[in-house]
């Protein structure tokens, strides 16, 4: 994509949001999408991903897509995929060409100077603990420090729409202070869980007052 002006790119409207970094594993099955990916499997292109909700409203903010690998190819020409997100685009115009659909796309990511130490260690903070509680493991500390927004965020199963959040924030602390907020809202969610359950374990019973927030 030229970084510089408006270039055209093929788009994919899905029900998910893909940051750049993350590895995401696809299944195409419609035939303007199995010619899409294809075409970008077969000339190396990227793709772009965009947010789809359940009334069909379309986001304006997507994630360039690029396939990493292809896992399975069927004889009907569906293909199982996996593919990494880029940069974020905007998307200027939409239209259908005579084989998939495709938009006129230009690239918003502005070169940032980084998250404030202290935004960026809250998050990062969060990460770790959630890390350590879901998998009674310590993260990678030179990882972890060297580790962006949306590098973090690609390692958390995060709601859609503070994913889609993210990647229309322009500004690192703002993604930083939000994704800081998301990690220690799983936290809190998980933490219950296990009160939960612990205290199913001793009686048999779940208060479902407990689900609400604390």
């Amino acid at each position: 994509m030229d970084s510089h002006g408006p270039s055209e790119l093929p788009i994919f409207e899905l029900p998910v949001v893909l940051l750049p970094g993350e590895l995401m594993p696809l299944h195409i099955f419609e035939e303007r999408y199995k010619r899409m990916i294809g075409h970008c499997v077969e000339a190396e292109e990227p793709f772009g991903v965009v947010f789809r909700d359940d009334d069909g409203s379309a986001r304006r903010i997507g994630c360039k897509a690029r396939v990493t690998e292809v896992l399975e190819q069927f004889d009907d020409g569906r293909m199982d995929i996996v593919v990494t997100g880029e940069e974020p685009f905007k998307v200027l115009e939409r239209f259908d060409g005579t084989e998939y659909p495709a938009g006129e796309v230009e690239s918003i990511d502005a070169p940032d100077d980084g998250a404030d130490d202290t935004l960026a260690e809250s998050a990062r903070e969060a990460f770790a603990d959630l890390v350590r509680r879901v998998s009674g493991s310590e993260p990678e500390d030179e990882v972890l420090a060297e580790s962006d927004a949306y590098a973090i965020a690609a390692r958390v199963e995060l709601p859609v729409d503070t994913k889609q959040e993210l990647l229309e924030l322009r500004s690192e602390d703002q993604r930083m202070r939000i994704l800081a907020d998301a990690l220690n809202d799983l936290i809190g969610v998980l933490k219950r869980s296990r009160k939960i359950a612990e205290r199913a374990r001793m009686n048999g019973k779940v208060v479902f007052g407990e689900l609400g927030p604390q």
